[in-house]
């Protein structure tokens, strides 16, 4: 059984692992990250289709949430003032505001800052990156 919660992006998108650096270095979440590509996706209960559509927070328990409660999840982790932040992305109507907001942001992430054409692209039509670290610990 795990012990940490783990972070699930998408180590293709350069938007996707900017955010996740940014976050690792200003935010510290107590968790794992990892890339959905060099997850075990299966054991962590959940599927491709879903991390491809969303980041994902898996509690050690098992449970799963995604998009922006993931980031309220991962910003709760952190404690200080990022658990404040985190905490007002849980309750409405916050929480409906920063699920649009989420969505906005994913499906253009290809046109933001770090982004590339390939983050639009569905997973099996994207370049393969070099090899990078699978895990990012913290």
């Amino acid at each position: 059984m795990r012990t940490r919660p783990v972070l699930v992006y998408d180590g293709d998108c350069s938007f996707c692992t900017s955010s996740v650096i940014f976050a690792e270095r200003r935010v510290r979440p107590r968790c794992e990250i990892t890339p959905w590509q060099f997850a075990d996706l299966e054991s962590l209960g959940t599927t491709q289709e879903r991390a491809v559509h969303e980041v994902l927070w898996v509690t050690p328990a098992g449970t799963v949430h995604g998009g922006a409660q993931a980031v309220a999840k991962l910003l709760l982790s952190a404690g200080k003032g990022w658990s404040v932040a985190g905490a007002m992305l849980t309750l409405p109507p916050l929480r409906w505001i920063a699920h649009g907001i989420y969505r906005l942001v994913a499906d253009n992430r290809e046109r933001l800052p770090g982004g590339t054409p390939a983050c639009g692209l569905p997973p099996d039509r994207r370049p393969r990156p070099p090899a990078a670290s699978p895990d990012i610990e913290r």
